[in-house]
């Protein structure tokens, strides 16, 4: 898989993300429900998480994984534990959970799929603009289910499908360092996107 590695900075030590979202998009008009249509030109790493995302293609996890640990996996120190973002979106099955422990799988460490979680809120982050807004969203909206087995410290990896502002994964690592056996944070993510 093609990617264009970035190092990206926030509240964790060390972090990358794979490639850009997309190329070129460009607005069409409306769907029936008044919803904004694009025509997008994507990355290959972008086409593999929409082609996830949006038409449930979970053949696109062992490339989306595999692409993490050939190309980011590389540049961090060893990672102990692989957390996925928690979800915003209620699914049947959550695709950044499936790469990381996909990744997790590669890595031969465990993958903690539900001790980062997301209260429901009214706000959905892809209607808001601004980081501020996101952060004010974000605000006592994420917890730890449960406590880490083992004593620690550990070095955790937490895995994210898209970076714009970076308010999702500041207002996670705040939650992790909670967790006294969790030190240092690393961060990699599959595509960003430049805040709107």
């Amino acid at each position: 898989m093609q990617v264009d590695v970035l190092e990206i900075h926030g509240l964790w030590d060390c972090g990358f993300v794979l490639d850009r979202h997309s190329t070129r998009s460009t607005l069409t008009g409306h769907d029936a429900h008044g919803h904004p249509t694009f025509d997008t030109e994507y990355t290959e790493v972008g086409r593999a998480l929409y082609a996830l995302k949006s038409h449930d293609d979970y053949s696109q996890v062992p490339r989306l994984a595999k692409a993490l640990h050939t190309h980011v996996i590389p540049l961090l120190p060893t990672i102990d534990c692989v957390v996925p973002m928690a979800p915003s979106k209620k699914r049947p099955r959550q695709p950044v959970s499936y790469v990381a422990a996909y990744l997790a799988r590669m890595l031969n460490v465990p993958a903690h799929k539900t001790f980062l979680v997301k209260a429901a809120g009214s706000d959905s982050l892809k209607n808001l603009t601004t980081r501020e807004e996101k952060d004010a969203a974000l605000a006592g909206r994420l917890s730890l289910a449960h406590d880490l087995d083992g004593n620690g410290p550990f070095n955790v990896l937490l895995v994210d499908d898209l970076y714009e502002t970076g308010a999702s994964l500041d207002a996670a690592c705040l939650v992790l360092r909670e967790c006294e056996k969790i030190q240092p944070i690393y961060v990699a993510a599959l595509t960003w996107r430049r805040p709107r």
